[in-house]
């Protein structure tokens, strides 16, 4: 077991269903996790394995129907509505397939909202997402507004806004699916980077064996249950679990 002051995310017993009666699914099935600070977490799954389930879960955009989640110590469950945003707002990044930039706003006005929202001053939050901006490699772009970059420029900057509030964790929820391969590789080589030399803890979903292979540890889910852990560098090395690549159709 892992020093409780060394864990980011801990996860007992969850579980997750929708609907009810004979329209009940049961997404997740008794997930139990423990992911340490600094930690590049993938995971993979055929559809309807409960991947994306699983994430909202742990960032704090659903609840579940048992079991406990907690971040940095935080039962989830414990927090009322109010304390469970400050927590998503300072401690919990995100990044979507979909970018989800505000199209009226520059890359450096988008960056900083999540500062601004949080009360900082405009100065502070600027200064802040220039920073992250010039981190991930985009700051040449900060005045420009989303429909006059490209997918991997918007993913970059959409990177930079998740960071800009020093996260404890990032969620990335198929961070490359819009993109193509060559931005693909470029954001999947951004994500490790800030884990080798930040330190920053990263639990992505991805259907692609290849950028799943470059995290630290790879979590393959089936119908809600954890079915495999293993080092995915490995695995895509020696193919032992030929299972790796079914999944990067269905996934």
């Amino acid at each position: 077991m892992i020093p409780t002051s060394d864990v980011a995310i801990r996860v007992r017993g969850v579980t997750k269903s929708f609907g009810s009666g004979e329209a009940r699914v049961e997404a997740l099935r008794g997930v139990d996790l423990e992911i340490p600070s600094g930690q590049f977490v993938a995971v993979m799954g055929q559809s309807g394995s409960g991947k994306s389930t699983l994430l909202h879960l742990l960032g704090g955009l659903d609840y579940p129907t048992s079991g406990t989640i907690s971040i940095e110590g935080h039962d989830l469950s414990s927090l009322d509505d109010d304390a469970l945003t400050l927590l998503r707002r300072r401690r919990i990044g995100f990044i979507f397939q979909a970018f989800n930039l505000l199209e009226v706003l520059s890359a450096e006005e988008n960056v900083a909202l999540p500062l601004v929202i949080d009360g900082e001053s405009n100065a502070v939050a600027v200064a802040r997402a220039r920073e992250c901006l010039e981190l991930v490699g985009i700051s040449h772009r900060r005045s420009h507004r989303p429909t006059e970059m490209s997918g991997g420029e918007q993913q970059r900057v959409a990177i930079a806004r998740a960071l800009v509030t020093q996260p404890l964790v990032i969620f990335a929820d198929e961070p490359t699916g819009n993109l193509d391969s060559q931005n693909g590789d470029q954001i999947m080589a951004l994500l490790r980077r800030l884990v080798d030399e930040k330190k920053q803890t990263v639990f992505m979903v991805t259907h692609d064996p290849r950028h799943a292979a470059l995290a630290d540890r790879l979590i393959v889910l089936r119908d809600g249950r954890v079915a495999n852990e293993q080092r995915p560098s490995q695995a895509m090395r020696t193919g032992e679990d030929s299972s790796l690549s079914n999944l990067h159709e269905n996934g």
